[in-house]
């Protein structure tokens, strides 16, 4: 099928037949699911774009609806439209979807209109036209509906018209274009390229009178509506038509390139804009970023004279001057013939170039910085005209300098889907070089993984991603990313045409090391402890210099592209990280800042935890999510030098963290290791430290693991206070409530009460235990007052999961006692916390009962929708009896269906992996199997049975 979006929405098949798609709604709908093909769209921005900023009550029910219809209007059989926890995908190809193509298409044409190739530009230009058959979302615009993404194509059509014309101009087109030209102009008075476009139409028609007329008619407009003046470029082409001259291509001394430019999407246009605004322009970033290509790029892109200048071979910053007056084509004598006495370079640059309309490039100024920000804030202060662009590893310093710092391309973050990958610019840049060296390359299901892989570990740095590619001459793609632990002897051929020091990743790593003082190389080596980055206190403390000349040191780096800050973080990229932790191992400082790093985030992670059981919650999230890899670093170096104490420690601070973010799977792995390192008992004065890392273990479904006993011995055992309150939840969902049910969990309650004294948030967390077990001993109204009782609890203490998984059961209650409304109520609300905090776990978890809420209303369509959301969270995450329980709610719908084959293989595989040895998952095993029963009764009546029961 193919989706046309640029007019009317339509869906047309192969044979050119249109499929029926219905009403206006769901038009708006398809529409909105095709401006991101291939992509989720949340449900909330669909009611945003279906109902605006006002959606009616029971708007997600009715989208539900919506996209159920447009299943059955699309083709049978070829169902697109996917469910997802965030929100609904439409499964089909960009290119299927006539503004993708039309993109791409118009891309194209300008690309080769900018390398000249008039024909092929005026082919695809019109192709990409073409596709227009009227307003871009014609059916999904009005107050609520894409108005922005709307205008954003039409814009891209104007400009794609703007060039389209423009290589029929070249083309020797003028006669066909002047009526076309009128209409735009008319159409569009503000624009001017149409406008300079007609000008020179109608000179080289010989009818210069009615040009001139035409830019009169502009400084008219401008003036009156904009109160500005024609652009430069503009002003050009009049005064061209004033003196009859033809204006023919301006002089580019660009270095031609043998291959394609790839990403940097965003970049290239950032560098245009700001070229349209500024008059000096830096390109700053590490070494193999890709500076010198943008900037190749960028220039092209730019109408009039170019010149560009290599100074990556100088050898003394004295030759600038010389090196720009070589690439302009003039002598060092000769300007003025003869030479006077003390005329130098610079002044003859400044003569030669003070009414010169002309983009500079200084290519590679970094090891020559003050002469080259010297020449040029000297040419840019006496050449009105000139527009300088430079790249370098730091700014050049000046005022008025617009910076665009470069890193790596764009690549997949982890936990990206792997069928996403070559949307991302890194995949991209290696596949096509890899075809270069290996034609029958390919990025297949099966080496994906590999090189997604090697574009991470590589930062998606352009140059290092090429010697990887080179490297498949005689490696796979598996042995290559096999080797990049040694990436600086993997990664050490490359192109014999470039420069020295861009051959290997060493030497461009190492040039950029020889231009660092001495407190920059140390600070440089020690920040190599930090995984994923520091910020400002945490790399000061850790490296342990005084802090004015750290922070001397460090911004050093950073104007250097050795450090790259974003976002209140300091990191550096896994290459740079590389060679400067051989700098760390060689000045013997691994071991002291090891401990450094690992003290200081053991810290950190306590104070971290005591503020997830407050009104902090989710600002202490965020801050524990951007430390994560310190974190979890800082736990494996401690578990493999046998520190005992920390590695344990960090696990109990981390663990209610852990589960807020439904990281239970590595979490559990990372406490399997260090159980190992502490044995089978608890060591002296680790008791609550040895619990918490068996049961983190045991969440995943590990194998042999120590036993604890019952949730009140390991209560009774402690000897002060537990330093993790969550201990209590983990003890409980792990081995099971006291035996004596509420009655005892009371005074179980009551002893902890003893030992910690009043706490709030602990008293909260009892009143849901005791709620709990008498809700499930049928103790209705007694179970709502003491749920009520943890719910004010919780809110008081600003605990957002607390009061969602509390919210939960109230839920649950409501629904057992026939209350649908109340229980939609609360569910809503938990629904709402459970997004807010991001915890995967928690989201399955909640869906699954709201899944079993709509199974007891007869709500077989949106209860699958839940249980099957909850499925594919609860994998995401290694919640095993969430994976369970969410299998078992789908033999449920199954059931209720009638197809008992499918119900019951749902609890066959629901069955499998994670569900012994613990009380929760032990909870989920009997009730599959109890299940199982009824269907094998089923199937032997012949008939399944009915909603109640469910």
């Amino acid at each position: 099928m193919r989706f046309r979006i640029l007019g009317p929405t339509q869906v047309v098949l192969a044979d050119g037949r249109e499929v029926p798609v219905g009403g206006p709604r769901l038009r708006a709908l398809l529409a909105l699911l095709l401006l991101d093909a291939g992509r989720v769209v949340s449900a909330e921005r669909l009611i945003d774009g279906l109902y605006g900023e006002h959606p009616p009550r029971g708007a997600a029910n009715a989208l539900q609806s919506q996209v159920s219809r447009l299943r059955q209007a699309l083709l049978a059989g070829h169902d697109p439209v996917e469910f997802h926890p965030a929100g609904y995908r439409l499964a089909v190809e960009p290119d299927d979807v006539d503004a993708y193509r039309f993109e791409r298409l118009a891309e194209a044409g300008r690309r080769a209109l900018v390398d000249g190739d008039w024909p092929r530009a005026s082919q695809l230009l019109r192709e990409a036209l073409e596709l227009w058959r009227g307003p871009a979302l014609a059916d999904a615009v009005g107050p609520a509906g894409a108005p922005v993404q709307a205008a954003r194509l039409d814009e891209l059509r104007l400009s794609a018209i703007e060039d389209r014309v423009e290589a029929d101009l070249a083309l020797g087109a003028h006669g066909a274009l002047v009526a076309e030209l009128r209409e735009l102009v008319v159409a569009h008075p503000l624009r001017e390229r149409p406008r300079g476009q007609l000008m020179r139409a109608l000179a080289a028609l010989g009818r210069p009178a009615e040009a001139l007329a035409e830019f009169e008619e502009a400084r008219h407009t401008l003036a009156e509506q904009l109160g500005a003046d024609p652009s430069a470029e503009l002003a050009a082409i009049h005064l061209a038509v004033l003196r009859g001259e033809e204006r023919g291509p301006a002089e580019r001394t660009l270095p031609s390139q043998l291959t394609t430019f790839v990403g940097r999407k965003e970049e290239l246009k950032r560098v245009g804009e700001l070229l349209g605004e500024r008059r000096l322009v830096t390109l700053i970033g590490p070494g193999g970023a890709g500076k010198t290509r943008l900037a190749i790029e960028a220039a092209g892109r730019v109408d009039g004279e170019i010149r560009f200048v290599e100074l990556a071979g100088l050898a003394d910053g004295s030759d600038v001057p010389q090196a720009v007056l070589s690439a302009l084509g003039l002598r060092d004598a000769g300007l003025r013939a003869p030479a006077e006495a003390g005329w130098q370079t610079t002044d003859r640059l400044v003569e030669a170039l003070a009414e010169r309309r002309l983009l500079l490039v200084l290519d590679n100024c970094e090891h020559v910085l003050v002469d080259a920000a010297r020449l040029a804030a000297r040419l840019l202060s006496a050449c009105p005209a000139l527009r300088v662009l430079a790249t370098s590893r730091e700014p050049l310093g000046l005022a008025g300098e617009a910076l665009c710092p470069l890193s790596g391309l764009t690549v997949p973050p982890l936990g990206a889907s792997a069928l996403d990958a070559d949307e991302y610019a890194a995949v991209g840049l290696f596949a096509q070089r890899a075809v270069d060296v290996a034609p029958d390359f390919t990025v297949t299901p099966a080496n994906v993984e590999m090189v997604l892989r090697i574009c991470r570990s590589l930062d998606g740095l352009p140059l290092a991603i090429e010697l990887a590619a080179a490297r498949l001459r005689a490696l796979s793609v598996a042995e290559v990313a096999a080797r990049l632990d040694d990436r600086f002897r993997l990664l050490s051929t490359g192109n014999r045409a470039v420069s020295p020091r861009h051959r290997t990743l060493r030497a461009v790593v190492e040039w950029s090391w020889d231009l660092l003082d001495d407190a920059e190389r140390e600070v440089a080596r020690r920040l190599t402890v930090f995984a994923g980055g520091a910020t400002l206190e945490a790399a000061g403390r850790v490296c342990g210099l005084p802090t004015a000349d750290f922070v001397d040191a460090l911004t050093g780096l950073v104007d250097k592209s050795f450090v790259e800050m974003t976002g209140g973080r300091y990191r550096m990229l896994e290459t740079v990280r590389a060679f400067c932790a051989e700098r760390l191992g060689e000045a013997g400082e691994a071991d002291q800042l090891r401990r450094a790093h690992t003290a200081y985030f053991l810290e950190f992670a306590w104070t971290a935890s005591d503020h997830l059981r407050c009104a902090e919650q989710l600002h202490w999230l965020r801050r524990l999510d951007a430390e994560r890899d310190n974190l979890h670093a800082a736990l494996r170096r401690a578990t493999a030098a046998g520190d005992a104490s920390d590695a344990a420690e960090m696990v109990a601070a981390l663990s209610f963290y852990w589960w807020l973010r439904g990281m239970r799977g590595e979490g559990a792995r990372l406490a399997a290791d260090v159980l190992e390192l502490l044995g089978t008992e608890a060591p002296p004065g680790l008791g609550e430290e040895f619990a918490l890392c068996v049961y983190n273990a045991s969440l995943a479904g590990s194998g042999y693991l120590p036993s604890l006993g019952t949730q009140s011995s390991v209560i009774r055992s402690l000897d002060r206070p537990p330093r993790q309150p969550f201990l209590l939840y983990l003890s409980g969902i792990s081995t099971g409530p006291p035996s004596g049910g509420a009655e005892d969990v009371d005074e179980l309650m009551a002893e902890l009460r003893r030992l910690v004294g009043p706490d709030e948030w602990i008293n909260a967390l009892g009143a849901m235990g005791s709620g709990s077990a008498l809700m499930w001993s049928g103790h209705w109204d007694r179970a709502r007052a003491a749920l009520a009782t943890a719910l004010d609890g919780f809110r008081s203490t600003g605990d957002r999961w607390g009061t969602m998984i509390t919210l939960g059961a109230l839920g649950e209650l409501a629904a057992w006692q026939g209350d649908p409304e109340t229980a939609g109520s609360h569910m809503d609300e938990a629904m709402g916390l459970v997004e807010a905090l991001g915890s995967a776990v928690d989201q399955a978890d909640m869906l699954r009962t709201r899944g079993e809420i709509r199974l007891r209303a007869g709500d077989l369509a949106g209860a699958h929708d839940d249980f099957a959301g909850a499925l594919l969270l609860a994998q995401r995450s290694g919640a095993p009896e969430f994976v369970a329980s969410a299998r078992l709610g789908l033999a449920q719908v199954a059931r209720l269906r009638g197809d008992l084959a499918g119900a019951r293989r749902f609890c066959e595989e629901a069955l499998t992996g994670g569900l012994t040895g613990w009380y929760v998952g032990e909870a989920a095993r009997a009730e599959i199997i109890l299940v199982l029963k009824e269907i094998t009764e089923a199937e032997k009546a012949g008939a399944p049975p009915s909603a109640d029961g469910a």
